[in-house]
């Protein structure tokens, strides 16, 4: 059944050579493949694919997470290579743009690739 499939992450890319440098060395995931259609990352052994596309509109919300251990040691390492984080003012945010949530069970904070795909960090604290 489809519950022992392994997940593949996809996300689309107008701007190739930008994404494929973003997730590579803003993230640090480990690029395994490049071809005409996508670029291969390993995430955990988690296979990312970001594909080639023609268009694409960006949607207002998080498509993919992190799971970290430490929030604020991301957030700091990537906005020192030039990230912007995320603000929304419907959330009571930090400093660092981490929003706690209501439960007390994680924070979780949000930004952008270089094609505004919204991706977050999100440290599970309980």
């Amino acid at each position: 059944m489809i519950g022992d499939a392994k997940l593949i992450a996809m996300v689309g890319t107008m701007r190739g050579d930008a994404a494929r440098d973003f997730y590579r060395d803003t993230l640090g995931l480990k690029l395994r493949d490049e071809n005409q259609f996508a670029y291969v990352f390993d995430v955990d052994g988690v296979e990312l694919r970001l594909s080639k596309v023609p268009a694409l509109i960006p949607t207002a919300f998080a498509i993919m997470g992190f799971r970290v251990t430490d929030i604020e040691a991301e957030i700091d390492a990537i906005v020192a290579k030039g990230v912007t984080m995320e603000r929304y003012g419907f959330l009571q945010q930090d400093a660092r743009g981490v929003w706690d949530s209501p439960d007390g069970g994680a924070k979780v904070a949000w930004f952008k690739d270089p094609d505004f795909n919204v991706l977050s960090f999100v440290q599970h604290l309980k």
